[in-house]
Protein backbone atom coordinates (compact mmCIF):
# COMPACT_ATOMS: atom_id res chain seq x y z
CA UNK A 1 0.00 0.00 0.00
CA UNK A 2 1.24 3.22 -0.87
CA UNK A 3 2.06 5.60 1.69
CA UNK A 4 2.51 8.82 -0.24
CA UNK A 5 -0.05 10.68 -2.75
CA UNK A 6 2.57 11.79 -5.24
CA UNK A 7 5.61 11.18 -6.50
CA UNK A 8 6.98 14.63 -5.13
CA UNK A 9 5.54 13.89 -1.77
CA UNK A 10 7.69 10.69 -1.85
CA UNK A 11 10.94 11.82 -2.84
CA UNK A 12 10.71 14.35 -0.13
CA UNK A 13 10.31 11.17 2.41
CA UNK A 14 13.05 9.28 0.94
CA UNK A 15 11.37 7.30 -0.77
CA UNK A 16 12.21 5.69 -4.44
CA UNK A 17 9.04 4.85 -6.15
CA UNK A 18 8.89 2.05 -8.73
CA UNK A 19 8.57 5.04 -11.17
CA UNK A 20 11.84 6.64 -10.21
CA UNK A 21 13.45 2.96 -10.48
CA UNK A 22 11.73 2.74 -14.12
CA UNK A 23 12.74 6.49 -15.13
CA UNK A 24 16.59 5.56 -13.40
CA UNK A 25 16.80 2.67 -15.90
CA UNK A 26 15.90 4.54 -19.23
CA UNK A 27 18.38 7.38 -18.01
CA UNK A 28 21.03 5.24 -17.01
CA UNK A 29 21.14 7.22 -14.00
CA UNK A 30 20.59 5.96 -10.44
CA UNK A 31 17.31 5.74 -8.41
CA UNK A 32 18.59 8.08 -5.91
CA UNK A 33 19.60 10.78 -8.27
CA UNK A 34 15.93 10.59 -9.76
CA UNK A 35 14.47 10.79 -6.32
CA UNK A 36 16.48 14.06 -5.39
CA UNK A 37 15.36 15.93 -8.37
CA UNK A 38 11.52 14.92 -7.97
CA UNK A 39 12.32 16.21 -4.46
CA UNK A 40 13.58 19.61 -5.52
CA UNK A 41 11.00 19.89 -8.51
CA UNK A 42 13.78 19.67 -11.02
CA UNK A 43 12.33 16.35 -12.35
CA UNK A 44 8.82 15.45 -12.98
CA UNK A 45 7.28 12.05 -13.27
CA UNK A 46 3.73 12.54 -14.20
CA UNK A 47 1.94 9.52 -13.21
CA UNK A 48 -1.21 9.21 -12.39
CA UNK A 49 -2.28 6.64 -10.16
CA UNK A 50 -5.03 5.59 -12.35
CA UNK A 51 -3.16 5.03 -15.22
CA UNK A 52 -2.38 1.53 -15.16
CA UNK A 53 -0.70 0.59 -18.43
CA UNK A 54 1.59 3.75 -18.33
CA UNK A 55 5.30 3.59 -18.24
CA UNK A 56 6.76 6.33 -16.26
CA UNK A 57 8.86 8.87 -17.96
CA UNK A 58 10.85 11.96 -16.19
CA UNK A 59 11.10 15.57 -17.24
CA UNK A 60 13.76 17.37 -16.41
CA UNK A 61 17.31 18.39 -15.43
CA UNK A 62 19.93 16.09 -16.69
CA UNK A 63 17.34 13.82 -18.62
CA UNK A 64 16.48 12.57 -22.17
CA UNK A 65 14.32 15.82 -23.93
CA UNK A 66 10.89 14.05 -24.31
CA UNK A 67 8.42 14.70 -26.86
CA UNK A 68 4.57 15.55 -26.81
CA UNK A 69 1.91 14.90 -29.43
CA UNK A 70 -1.23 16.48 -29.91
CA UNK A 71 -4.23 15.44 -31.39
CA UNK A 72 -7.97 14.94 -30.46
CA UNK A 73 -10.87 16.06 -32.28
CA UNK A 74 -12.73 19.73 -33.39
CA UNK A 75 -16.20 20.47 -34.60
CA UNK A 76 -15.11 20.02 -37.95
CA UNK A 77 -13.17 16.71 -37.79
CA UNK A 78 -14.93 14.57 -35.41
CA UNK A 79 -13.65 10.89 -36.49
CA UNK A 80 -12.10 8.89 -33.18
CA UNK A 81 -11.12 5.81 -35.43
CA UNK A 82 -8.70 8.59 -37.52
CA UNK A 83 -7.76 10.10 -33.63
CA UNK A 84 -7.05 6.57 -32.77
CA UNK A 85 -4.58 5.97 -35.97
CA UNK A 86 -2.90 8.75 -34.71
CA UNK A 87 -2.24 7.90 -31.01
CA UNK A 88 -0.96 4.13 -32.82
CA UNK A 89 1.24 6.46 -34.86
CA UNK A 90 2.56 8.50 -31.87
CA UNK A 91 3.69 5.24 -30.15
CA UNK A 92 4.90 3.39 -33.18
CA UNK A 93 7.43 6.24 -33.21
CA UNK A 94 8.47 6.93 -29.84
CA UNK A 95 6.40 9.91 -28.50
CA UNK A 96 6.67 10.15 -24.90
CA UNK A 97 3.56 12.03 -24.13
CA UNK A 98 0.08 12.50 -25.91
CA UNK A 99 -2.46 15.47 -25.30
CA UNK A 100 -5.89 14.92 -26.21
CA UNK A 101 -6.84 18.48 -27.00
CA UNK A 102 -10.85 17.40 -28.32
CA UNK A 103 -13.00 20.47 -27.63
CA UNK A 104 -16.16 18.83 -28.73
CA UNK A 105 -18.89 16.35 -27.64
CA UNK A 106 -18.32 14.48 -24.88
CA UNK A 107 -14.69 13.36 -25.23
CA UNK A 108 -14.16 10.72 -22.15
CA UNK A 109 -15.22 8.11 -23.76
CA UNK A 110 -12.19 8.32 -26.34
CA UNK A 111 -9.88 9.46 -23.28
CA UNK A 112 -10.56 6.44 -21.08
CA UNK A 113 -9.44 4.43 -24.43
CA UNK A 114 -6.79 6.61 -24.59
CA UNK A 115 -5.05 6.10 -20.88
CA UNK A 116 -6.45 2.43 -21.02
CA UNK A 117 -3.91 1.83 -24.42
CA UNK A 118 -0.98 4.43 -24.02
CA UNK A 119 2.52 3.70 -22.20
CA UNK A 120 2.92 6.92 -23.08
CA UNK A 121 1.81 9.97 -20.78
CA UNK A 122 -1.51 11.66 -21.18
CA UNK A 123 -2.24 14.94 -20.94
CA UNK A 124 -5.15 17.67 -21.28
CA UNK A 125 -6.71 20.97 -21.16
CA UNK A 126 -9.60 20.82 -19.09
CA UNK A 127 -10.42 24.15 -20.42
CA UNK A 128 -11.00 22.65 -23.51
CA UNK A 129 -13.41 20.33 -22.64
CA UNK A 130 -15.67 22.43 -20.29
CA UNK A 131 -17.93 23.41 -22.57
CA UNK A 132 -18.85 20.14 -24.31
CA UNK A 133 -18.42 18.88 -20.72
CA UNK A 134 -20.75 20.74 -18.79
CA UNK A 135 -22.98 21.28 -21.93
CA UNK A 136 -22.98 25.38 -21.08
CA UNK A 137 -21.99 28.14 -22.90
CA UNK A 138 -18.99 30.42 -21.68
CA UNK A 139 -20.68 32.65 -19.70
CA UNK A 140 -23.07 30.55 -17.70
CA UNK A 141 -19.63 28.16 -16.27
CA UNK A 142 -19.09 29.01 -12.67
CA UNK A 143 -15.76 28.61 -11.54
CA UNK A 144 -16.70 25.43 -9.28
CA UNK A 145 -18.03 24.63 -12.57
CA UNK A 146 -14.14 24.73 -13.97
CA UNK A 147 -13.24 22.53 -11.00
CA UNK A 148 -15.70 19.46 -11.86
CA UNK A 149 -14.00 19.04 -15.24
CA UNK A 150 -10.61 18.91 -13.71
CA UNK A 151 -11.72 16.31 -10.86
CA UNK A 152 -13.12 14.67 -14.08
CA UNK A 153 -9.98 14.09 -15.77
CA UNK A 154 -7.48 13.33 -12.79
CA UNK A 155 -10.69 10.53 -12.14
CA UNK A 156 -10.03 9.29 -15.66
CA UNK A 157 -6.36 8.74 -15.36
CA UNK A 158 -4.72 11.90 -17.21
CA UNK A 159 -1.08 12.20 -15.93
CA UNK A 160 -0.78 16.25 -16.57
CA UNK A 161 -2.92 18.77 -17.00
CA UNK A 162 -2.50 22.50 -18.74
CA UNK A 163 -3.89 24.66 -15.88
CA UNK A 164 -3.68 28.59 -17.25
CA UNK A 165 -3.38 30.17 -13.47
CA UNK A 166 -1.16 32.55 -14.80
CA UNK A 167 -3.20 34.54 -16.38
CA UNK A 168 -4.71 36.90 -13.77
CA UNK A 169 -5.59 40.24 -13.34
CA UNK A 170 -2.04 41.82 -12.83
CA UNK A 171 -1.15 39.59 -16.18
CA UNK A 172 -3.91 40.95 -17.88
CA UNK A 173 -3.05 44.20 -16.98
CA UNK A 174 0.20 43.78 -18.26
CA UNK A 175 -0.77 42.34 -21.52
CA UNK A 176 -3.66 45.47 -22.40
CA UNK A 177 -0.73 47.75 -21.61
CA UNK A 178 1.55 46.36 -24.04
CA UNK A 179 0.00 46.01 -27.90
CA UNK A 180 0.51 43.01 -29.54
CA UNK A 181 -0.42 42.54 -33.12
CA UNK A 182 -1.44 38.94 -32.51
CA UNK A 183 -3.05 39.46 -28.88
CA UNK A 184 -3.80 36.19 -27.24
CA UNK A 185 -3.39 32.79 -29.43
CA UNK A 186 -3.75 30.58 -26.71
CA UNK A 187 -6.98 28.35 -27.11
CA UNK A 188 -7.34 28.03 -23.20
CA UNK A 189 -5.72 31.48 -22.31
CA UNK A 190 -8.20 33.23 -24.41
CA UNK A 191 -11.33 31.65 -23.33
CA UNK A 192 -10.36 32.64 -19.55
CA UNK A 193 -9.62 36.02 -20.64
CA UNK A 194 -13.12 36.16 -22.19
CA UNK A 195 -14.89 34.65 -19.19
CA UNK A 196 -12.42 37.01 -16.99
CA UNK A 197 -13.33 40.07 -18.91
CA UNK A 198 -17.47 39.26 -19.87
CA UNK A 199 -17.97 37.95 -16.09
CA UNK A 200 -15.78 40.98 -14.29
CA UNK A 201 -14.29 37.80 -11.84
CA UNK A 202 -10.77 36.63 -11.42
CA UNK A 203 -9.30 33.47 -12.91
CA UNK A 204 -11.19 30.27 -11.09
CA UNK A 205 -7.88 28.50 -11.53
CA UNK A 206 -5.91 31.42 -9.78
CA UNK A 207 -8.40 32.33 -7.79
CA UNK A 208 -8.94 29.12 -6.62
CA UNK A 209 -5.93 27.35 -6.93
CA UNK A 210 -5.54 25.72 -3.97
CA UNK A 211 -8.36 23.83 -4.65
CA UNK A 212 -7.36 23.10 -7.68
CA UNK A 213 -3.64 21.59 -6.56
CA UNK A 214 -6.34 19.32 -3.60
CA UNK A 215 -7.61 17.68 -6.80
CA UNK A 216 -4.33 17.36 -8.25
CA UNK A 217 -2.60 15.85 -5.37
CA UNK A 218 -5.29 13.00 -4.78
CA UNK A 219 -4.69 11.21 -8.09
CA UNK A 220 -0.88 12.46 -8.65
CA UNK A 221 -1.90 14.24 -11.73
CA UNK A 222 1.27 17.13 -12.66
CA UNK A 223 0.46 20.35 -13.12
CA UNK A 224 1.22 21.99 -16.21
CA UNK A 225 1.52 25.92 -16.09
CA UNK A 226 0.17 27.01 -19.31
CA UNK A 227 1.36 30.40 -20.88
CA UNK A 228 -2.13 31.56 -21.94
CA UNK A 229 0.42 35.17 -23.08
CA UNK A 230 2.72 32.77 -25.56
CA UNK A 231 3.44 34.81 -28.63
CA UNK A 232 2.09 33.82 -31.40
CA UNK A 233 4.07 35.63 -34.14
CA UNK A 234 7.90 36.52 -33.73
CA UNK A 235 6.99 40.27 -32.85
CA UNK A 236 5.11 39.76 -29.87
CA UNK A 237 7.96 37.62 -27.76
CA UNK A 238 9.69 38.62 -24.68
CA UNK A 239 6.72 41.37 -24.35
CA UNK A 240 5.79 42.76 -21.19
CA UNK A 241 2.27 40.12 -21.03
CA UNK A 242 4.47 37.07 -21.59
CA UNK A 243 7.34 38.05 -18.55
CA UNK A 244 4.28 39.02 -16.32
CA UNK A 245 2.40 36.00 -17.11
CA UNK A 246 6.01 34.30 -16.34
CA UNK A 247 6.58 35.55 -13.19
CA UNK A 248 3.22 34.35 -11.56
CA UNK A 249 3.61 31.34 -13.09
CA UNK A 250 7.10 31.15 -10.87
CA UNK A 251 4.85 31.80 -7.93
CA UNK A 252 2.22 29.15 -8.60
CA UNK A 253 5.27 26.79 -9.00
CA UNK A 254 6.37 27.35 -5.32
CA UNK A 255 2.75 27.29 -3.97
CA UNK A 256 2.43 23.66 -6.09
CA UNK A 257 5.64 22.01 -4.70
CA UNK A 258 4.26 23.00 -0.94
CA UNK A 259 1.59 20.95 -1.93
CA UNK A 260 3.78 17.90 -3.36
CA UNK A 261 2.09 18.46 -6.50
CA UNK A 262 4.83 17.90 -9.44
CA UNK A 263 4.93 21.42 -11.90
CA UNK A 264 6.01 21.94 -15.55
CA UNK A 265 6.19 25.37 -16.62
CA UNK A 266 4.64 25.50 -20.02
CA UNK A 267 6.99 28.29 -22.97
CA UNK A 268 6.64 30.13 -26.16
CA UNK A 269 5.53 30.09 -28.85
CA UNK A 270 7.21 31.98 -31.30
CA UNK A 271 9.98 33.54 -31.03
CA UNK A 272 13.30 34.63 -32.85
CA UNK A 273 16.41 32.01 -32.73
CA UNK A 274 18.78 34.97 -31.07
CA UNK A 275 16.43 35.83 -28.28
CA UNK A 276 15.32 32.21 -27.39
CA UNK A 277 18.47 30.76 -25.37
CA UNK A 278 17.90 33.75 -22.90
CA UNK A 279 14.11 32.78 -22.33
CA UNK A 280 15.05 29.37 -21.34
CA UNK A 281 17.23 31.11 -18.56
CA UNK A 282 14.61 33.71 -17.61
CA UNK A 283 12.13 30.69 -17.34
CA UNK A 284 14.34 28.29 -15.31
CA UNK A 285 15.21 31.72 -12.40
CA UNK A 286 11.71 33.14 -12.37
CA UNK A 287 10.50 29.22 -12.02
CA UNK A 288 12.75 27.37 -9.37
CA UNK A 289 14.56 25.15 -12.37
CA UNK A 290 10.96 23.69 -12.75
CA UNK A 291 11.06 21.16 -16.08
CA UNK A 292 9.82 23.81 -19.07
CA UNK A 293 7.88 22.54 -21.56
CA UNK A 294 7.92 24.97 -25.14
CA UNK A 295 5.92 24.75 -28.20
CA UNK A 296 8.16 25.38 -30.77
CA UNK A 297 9.51 28.10 -30.65
CA UNK A 298 8.52 29.06 -34.09
CA UNK A 299 11.78 30.93 -35.64
CA UNK A 300 9.67 32.67 -38.16
CA UNK A 301 6.10 33.40 -39.45
CA UNK A 302 6.07 32.99 -43.18
CA UNK A 303 6.15 29.29 -43.98
CA UNK A 304 2.68 27.72 -42.94
CA UNK A 305 2.47 24.21 -44.26
CA UNK A 306 6.49 24.18 -43.10
CA UNK A 307 5.78 24.58 -39.61
CA UNK A 308 7.37 21.25 -38.50
CA UNK A 309 10.42 22.51 -39.57
CA UNK A 310 10.41 26.30 -38.17
CA UNK A 311 9.19 24.45 -34.89
CA UNK A 312 12.11 22.07 -34.89
CA UNK A 313 14.74 24.59 -35.46
CA UNK A 314 13.44 26.50 -32.52
CA UNK A 315 13.32 23.30 -30.66
CA UNK A 316 16.42 22.07 -30.72
CA UNK A 317 17.82 25.51 -30.16
CA UNK A 318 15.68 25.75 -26.42
CA UNK A 319 16.21 22.42 -25.82
CA UNK A 320 20.09 22.67 -26.13
CA UNK A 321 19.51 26.03 -23.81
CA UNK A 322 17.51 24.24 -20.71
CA UNK A 323 14.25 23.42 -22.16
CA UNK A 324 13.01 19.17 -21.36
CA UNK A 325 10.12 18.78 -22.80
CA UNK A 326 8.82 19.61 -26.73
CA UNK A 327 5.60 19.70 -28.19
CA UNK A 328 5.79 18.74 -31.60
CA UNK A 329 4.27 20.88 -34.38
CA UNK A 330 3.22 19.29 -37.90
CA UNK A 331 2.78 21.29 -41.49
CA UNK A 332 -1.02 21.35 -40.63
CA UNK A 333 -0.04 23.97 -37.53
CA UNK A 334 -2.14 27.17 -38.38
CA UNK A 335 -3.76 25.46 -41.45
CA UNK A 336 -6.03 22.98 -40.26
CA UNK A 337 -6.31 19.54 -37.93
CA UNK A 338 -3.36 17.28 -39.27
CA UNK A 339 -3.68 14.15 -40.58
CA UNK A 340 -2.13 11.28 -40.09
CA UNK A 341 0.67 11.67 -42.33
CA UNK A 342 1.05 14.99 -40.67
CA UNK A 343 1.83 13.16 -37.32
CA UNK A 344 4.60 11.65 -38.33
CA UNK A 345 6.37 14.76 -40.31
CA UNK A 346 5.74 15.99 -36.91
CA UNK A 347 7.05 13.50 -34.70
CA UNK A 348 9.89 13.12 -36.76
CA UNK A 349 10.82 16.86 -36.46
CA UNK A 350 10.24 16.81 -32.71
CA UNK A 351 12.47 13.96 -32.34
CA UNK A 352 15.83 15.14 -34.50
CA UNK A 353 14.98 18.54 -32.59
CA UNK A 354 15.36 16.79 -29.00
CA UNK A 355 18.20 14.34 -29.93
CA UNK A 356 20.25 17.09 -31.34
CA UNK A 357 19.92 18.73 -28.31
CA UNK A 358 20.64 15.56 -25.97
CA UNK A 359 23.98 15.51 -27.87
CA UNK A 360 24.82 19.28 -27.48
CA UNK A 361 23.41 18.79 -23.51
CA UNK A 362 25.42 15.59 -23.45
CA UNK A 363 23.08 13.65 -22.03
CA UNK A 364 24.27 10.13 -21.17
CA UNK A 365 24.30 7.68 -23.49
CA UNK A 366 23.09 10.65 -26.46
CA UNK A 367 25.67 9.56 -29.15
CA UNK A 368 25.59 5.87 -29.22
CA UNK A 369 23.26 4.97 -31.48
CA UNK A 370 25.06 7.90 -33.52
CA UNK A 371 28.53 6.35 -33.29
CA UNK A 372 26.56 2.48 -34.55
CA UNK A 373 25.25 4.74 -37.63
CA UNK A 374 28.41 5.74 -38.28
CA UNK A 375 30.54 2.03 -38.18
CA UNK A 376 27.57 0.90 -40.28
CA UNK A 377 28.13 3.73 -42.89
CA UNK A 378 32.08 3.11 -42.66
CA UNK A 379 31.61 -0.31 -43.93
CA UNK A 380 28.46 0.55 -46.34
CA UNK A 381 26.57 -2.16 -44.27
CA UNK A 382 22.65 -1.00 -45.56
CA UNK A 383 20.47 -3.36 -43.02
CA UNK A 384 22.37 -2.52 -40.28
CA UNK A 385 22.16 1.23 -41.70
CA UNK A 386 18.26 0.63 -41.48
CA UNK A 387 17.89 -1.46 -38.79
CA UNK A 388 19.26 1.74 -36.46
CA UNK A 389 17.51 4.84 -38.07
CA UNK A 390 14.92 5.58 -36.28
CA UNK A 391 12.41 5.60 -39.47
CA UNK A 392 13.57 2.36 -41.20
CA UNK A 393 10.84 2.12 -43.27
CA UNK A 394 11.66 5.57 -44.93
CA UNK A 395 15.67 5.20 -45.65
CA UNK A 396 14.70 1.88 -46.94
CA UNK A 397 12.14 3.02 -49.37
CA UNK A 398 14.27 6.08 -50.83
CA UNK A 399 17.77 3.68 -51.12
CA UNK A 400 15.43 1.12 -53.20
CA UNK A 401 14.12 3.14 -54.85
CA UNK A 402 17.25 3.84 -56.77
CA UNK A 403 19.07 0.71 -56.37
CA UNK A 404 22.87 1.39 -57.37
CA UNK A 405 24.87 -2.05 -59.43
CA UNK A 406 27.24 -2.03 -56.70
CA UNK A 407 25.38 -2.57 -53.32
CA UNK A 408 28.63 -1.18 -51.82
CA UNK A 409 27.70 2.25 -52.83
CA UNK A 410 24.37 3.99 -53.11
CA UNK A 411 23.37 5.64 -56.21
CA UNK A 412 23.97 8.95 -55.72
CA UNK A 413 27.98 8.49 -55.74
CA UNK A 414 28.15 5.23 -57.00
CA UNK A 415 32.02 4.02 -57.67
CA UNK A 416 32.84 7.58 -56.60
CA UNK A 417 31.46 7.05 -53.26
CA UNK A 418 33.92 8.82 -51.22
CA UNK A 419 33.56 5.79 -48.35
CA UNK A 420 34.31 3.46 -50.90
CA UNK A 421 37.43 4.69 -52.29
CA UNK A 422 38.89 5.46 -48.74
CA UNK A 423 38.33 2.24 -47.69
CA UNK A 424 40.09 0.55 -50.98
CA UNK A 425 43.11 2.56 -50.37
CA UNK A 426 43.71 1.68 -46.67
CA UNK A 427 43.31 -1.37 -47.44
CA UNK A 428 46.29 -1.19 -49.77
CA UNK A 429 44.07 -1.86 -53.24
CA UNK A 430 43.65 0.07 -56.00
CA UNK A 431 41.07 2.57 -57.09
CA UNK A 432 39.76 1.98 -60.45
CA UNK A 433 37.16 3.96 -62.28
CA UNK A 434 37.43 3.15 -66.69
CA UNK A 435 38.24 -0.73 -66.12
CA UNK A 436 34.68 -1.05 -64.65
CA UNK A 437 32.91 1.11 -66.75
Amino acid sequence: MRTYKTQMEAAKKGIITPEMKTVAEKEYTDPEQIRQLVALGQVAIPANINHKSLCAEGIGKGLRTKINVNLGISGDAKDYEVELDKVRMALKYGAEAIMDLSNYGKTNTFRRQLIEMSPAMIGTVPMYDAIGYLEKDLLEITAQDFLKVVRAHAEEGVDFMTIHAGINRRAVEAFKRDKRKMNIVSRGGSLLFAWMEMTGNENPFYEYYDEVLEILREYDVTISLGDALRPGCIDDSTDAGQIAELIELGDLTKRAWEKDVQVMVEGPGHMAMNEIAANMRLQKRLCHEAPFYVLGPLVTDIFPGYDHITSAIGGAIAAASGADFLCYVTPAEHLRLPDTADVKEGIMASRIAAHAADIAKGVPHARDLDNKMADARHKVDWDEMFSIAVDPDKARTYFESTPPADRHTCSMCGKMCAVRTTNLILEGKKVEFCSEL
